[in-house]
């Protein structure tokens, strides 16, 4: 069983939304993670967010996102809003040492 399993990307006009889920077959209390590879680019952290529900978020989406998680269902969201091309990224989760293989996000008109 793929310890983590990344849904929900596709492609979205600017100013549109989109729901990322991911699913863990591996689950703890420890801090839960989005980031994004851009091609050409590093990865860079989106979002992470503790057991207890405490978000933090990377600048470039600060008031756009929102990371959630239910651990009865191990499962963690990240709700994006206000999307820009430069949002256009592959998505992935990380969570004790695990990768997901990503879900690709294209912000275009």
């Amino acid at each position: 069983q793929v310890p983590v399993v990344e849904s929900g990307g596709g492609l979205v006009q600017p100013g549109g939304s989109l729901r990322l889920s991911c699913r863990f077959s591996v689950f703890s209390n420890r801090v839960m993670s989005w980031y994004r590879q851009a091609p050409g680019k590093e990865r860079e952290l989106v979002a992470s967010i503790t057991d207890d529900g405490a978000p933090t978020y990377g600048d470039s989406v600060k008031g756009r996102f929102t990371v959630s998680r239910d651990n009865v269902k191990n499962m963690m969201y990240l709700q994006m809003s206000s999307l820009q091309p430069d949002d256009t990224a592959t998505y992935l989760c990380y969570h004790m040492g695990y990768w997901g293989q990503g879900t690709q996000v294209t912000v275009s008109s």
